[in-house]
């Protein structure tokens, strides 16, 4: 006897960890409405974890810089050629395209061409550069789902139908975080003042360019903090073994390194120091003080960096639009700045105060119920689609 097919085929692309949490947070609400709905495409263990079939390890598209796509390029495009055979031969109910949108936006374009609806969750950041793809996300989505408030409006002022669903990060970490609880889930509960979070990153990229850099740092803050323990979580065990590698260079530290739980990291943390990025906001959502970082190739940061047009790069900062926390980036991320700046977010309590004052506020403006509402908005644009 045949098996009924699924009452809903959903395909979805995430290209790295922020897109799986994402990714994972929309499934579920998926299946709550739909038991028997198939999710399947590229996503990472989380996604997993809900049932979802990834087709590609999610980990071959999280690579980043202008420069370094270039030596993977033939990969990805060849990923990207498979799976677009398989969706427009499977025709699902619709592609949700999670960030990625050099991978993904292409992608779209093909399947809307092909009567797929499509979904873009996460906007391109075309507020802040590349201005010219509003005409290439115009011709790819049906529908954007954005994260920050300022981002609907824009997409809302170029023509571009647009959900503002808040972020699931601020839907998932508590406004009032337990860091004892975090501590005792760590077995750092006793001893050791202050404990620091080091997060360089979850690509093998960030790791090379932020890992060393980070535990120079931490070298610098054990001369102020003698007891300073730190605390560094690994994405994925490809990551840790390249982590612990570089760990084993400083046995004067006193570091601990994890599988995973970035988050209670972010919690049982007195500050943190950390790559740009998703987990950035994470840590705020935390209400840590923190210091953000970034290094890349010379020749990828100089062409970016002439090409964005924006003032800051670490979301708490484009949400409070002034600087709230310190971005220390290429050649100003040295040991001695990412130091100072983090002695100060140990040691200075009216500073500390202050930041978690403001990242509670963002941490109200962000909390939506996003997976509902992106759930919501990705069934109207299924629902529209039907009806034409």
């Amino acid at each position: 006897m045949q098996s009924a097919a699924p009452s809903l085929r959903v395909a979805l692309v995430a290209g790295e960890a922020s897109g799986d949490i994402l990714g994972a947070g929309l499934i579920r609400e998926i299946k709550r409405h739909y038991p028997d709905a198939y999710c399947y495409g590229i996503g990472g263990p989380l996604m997993k974890s809900e049932g979802f079939d990834s087709l590609f390890p999610m980990e071959r598209l999280s690579v980043m810089g202008l420069v370094e796509v270039l030596g993977r390029l033939r990969e990805l495009l060849g990923i990207r050629k498979q799976l677009r055979e398989r969706l427009i031969a499977d025709q699902p109910d619709v592609f949700i395209g999670i960030d990625a949108p050099d991978f993904n936006l292409a992608l779209e374009r093909k399947l809307k061409a092909s009567g797929i609806p499509t979904v873009h969750y996460v906007s391109p950041q075309v507020w802040a550069w590349r201005e010219g793809r509003l005409k290439k996300i115009r011709h790819a989505v049906d529908h954007m789902l954005a994260l920050l408030p300022f981002e609907a409006d824009y997409y809302r002022d170029h023509g571009v139908p647009v959900t503002f669903v808040g972020h699931p990060l601020a839907d998932q970490i508590p406004m009032n975080p337990d860091q004892d609880a975090a501590r005792q889930s760590l077995g750092v509960s006793h001893g050791g003042w202050p404990l620091i979070g080091l997060l360089p990153g979850s690509r093998k990229t960030e790791i090379v360019k932020l890992g060393q850099l980070f535990l120079e740092t931490a070298r610098l803050l054990r001369k102020d903090f003698p007891d300073a323990r730190f605390l560094i979580p690994c994405a994925n065990k490809r990551r840790k073994k390249q982590v612990l590698a570089i760990v084993s260079e400083f046995p004067d530290l006193d570091v601990t390194v994890y599988d995973g739980q970035a988050q209670s990291v972010m919690a049982a943390s007195d500050g943190v120091l950390i790559a740009s990025g998703t987990a950035v906001l994470e840590a705020a959502l935390h209400k840590k003080p923190l210091v953000v970082s970034y290094k890349m190739a010379p020749l990828s940061y100089a062409i970016i960096s002439r090409m964005v047009k924006v003032n800051y790069v670490s979301l708490p900062n484009l949400l409070a639009n002034r600087a709230l926390v310190p971005e220390v980036l290429q050649n100003e991320a040295t040991p001695e700045n990412l130091h100072g700046f983090m002695k100060r977010a140990i040691e200075d309590q009216d500073y500390r105060d202050a930041l978690r004052h403001s990242f509670t506020e963002i941490h109200h403006q962000l909390k939506q119920d996003a997976s509902r509402l992106a759930f919501e908005a990705v069934m109207s644009v299924i629902q529209r689609a039907k009806s034409q």
